[in-house]
């Protein structure tokens, strides 16, 4: 039987970090993740599409069954003609392909306006919720998250049906798109590597992975935090790049006076793991997220977690079983999640292994790349006619 031919539109890291001279290409984590799990499918061959602004090299295969096509287009077919070059690009590049469906990853930037404009059948994953991420983050008129949220809004109605990493995509997309389906990301596999040995860190390590703004919530949480220090010895370590505005001021000026405080450059996935294994917890106090890597990421390597009960985090968290909630609106719920957290660590142990077992069954990269494959085929079937009205589940 003829493999299923995909293409997959994403973004190649080195572009976006300015890393030219990297060989390797680099993607988004879930999508990374995913590719893990298409690679361990034989009736699946992928062709991962990302458009460039600078000559990159690349390997002609990331696996035996994904193939990898860099495109080189010039600045002005980037944002400020709305990602025509790009466009243009994907839909010549697509034509020699001639995949069976086309899959458009995030809508943060080119990928969804070239997946529903590249005239094949074709689906979108929303990474991050563009409109909602723009409400939150208080965006200024044509700042990039403004424009990013009508890109959104343009792309939605045109294609086949969005994977929804969550119901709380599902519920802001549901009267915009034909179809939607909830599938959460993979999580990489070496997540899952091993055994979680207790962490032995002394004093304890709470651990807060994310960029420092206003969203994720830090400046709140160290504040709440005041009570805590004050009766127990422990670290908060903050992994992540620091607010160049008002927001990270503010974040460099409360540490001053915290010693148990200690910001880390983020770096990369394997630095986030060396992390995990010191952890006592990992906590989230955002006030919007969709469905948070470093939340999958610690269930699979066995590290308890707090999270704010937004967005799309209680899709992944069951209280009391699998994980702790908090309140961004209560910052008193962070110290009383992070203090009995510490206090309490068979009850830390306890969830940190039943959400070890979730996160395998739900989050692994094979588990997540087959439930793409019966998404495709629905797809496929429902516009041959030989498959269910499209619906929405």
């Amino acid at each position: 039987m003829k493999p299923l031919k995909v293409a997959i539109l994403t973004s190649d890291k080195r572009d976006h970090d300015r890393d030219y001279a990297n060989p390797v290409p680099g993607f988004g984590t879930a999508p990374a993740a995913l590719l893990q799990g298409f690679a361990q499918l034989p009736d699946v061959e992928v062709h991962v599409v990302s458009c460039t602004q600078q000559p990159l090299a690349a390997p002609a295969r990331l696996a035996p069954n994904i193939f990898y096509h860099s495109l080189l287009v010039p600045k002005i077919g980037w944002l400020r003609t709305f990602y025509q070059g790009c466009v243009r690009a994907v839909r010549r590049k697509l034509r020699e392909i001639q995949p069976d469906i086309v899959h458009g990853q995030g809508t943060e930037r080119d990928c969804a306006l070239s997946a529903v404009l590249s005239g094949f059948p074709n689906v979108l994953t929303l990474h991050g919720n563009m409109r909602l991420v723009a409400t939150v983050n208080r965006a200024r008129p044509l700042s990039f998250l403004w424009l990013a949220a009508r890109l959104e809004r343009f792309t939605l109605p045109r294609t086949g049906g969005v994977v929804c990493i969550s119901r709380y995509t599902q519920d802001a997309v549901k009267d915009l798109v034909p179809q939607t389906w909830v599938l959460p990301n993979a999580v990489d596999a070496s997540f899952f590597a091993g055994q979680p040995a207790p962490a032995r860190a002394e004093p304890p390590v709470v651990l807060c992975v994310g960029a420092v703004c206003f969203r994720k919530n830090q400046n709140d949480f160290i504040r709440a935090l005041d009570p805590v220090a004050k009766q127990k010895s422990f670290k908060v370590v903050f992994l992540g790049q620091v607010d160049g505005g008002a927001y990270g001021a503010e974040f460099r000026e409360l540490l001053k006076t915290r010693p148990w405080c200690e910001p880390v450059p983020f770096s990369s996935r394997e630095r986030v793991k060396e992390f995990f294994q010191a952890a006592t917890l990992v906590a989230l106090p955002t006030r919007e997220d969709n469905c948070p890597m470093v939340v999958l990421e610690a269930m699979a390597a066995g590290v308890p977690v707090l999270a704010s009960q937004v967005g799309g985090v209680p899709d992944l968290i069951t209280p009391e079983q699998t994980g702790l909630f908090c309140d961004p609106t209560r910052p008193e719920t962070f110290a009383a999640g992070v203090a009995r957290l510490l206090e309490d660590r068979a009850l830390a142990q306890r969830l940190a292994a039943a959400a070890r077992v979730e996160a395998r069954r739900r989050f692994h990269p094979q588990a997540v790349a087959q439930r793409h494959l019966e998404i495709y085929q629905e797809v496929l079937g429902a516009r041959r006619g030989t498959g269910a009205s499209p619906t929405k589940t």
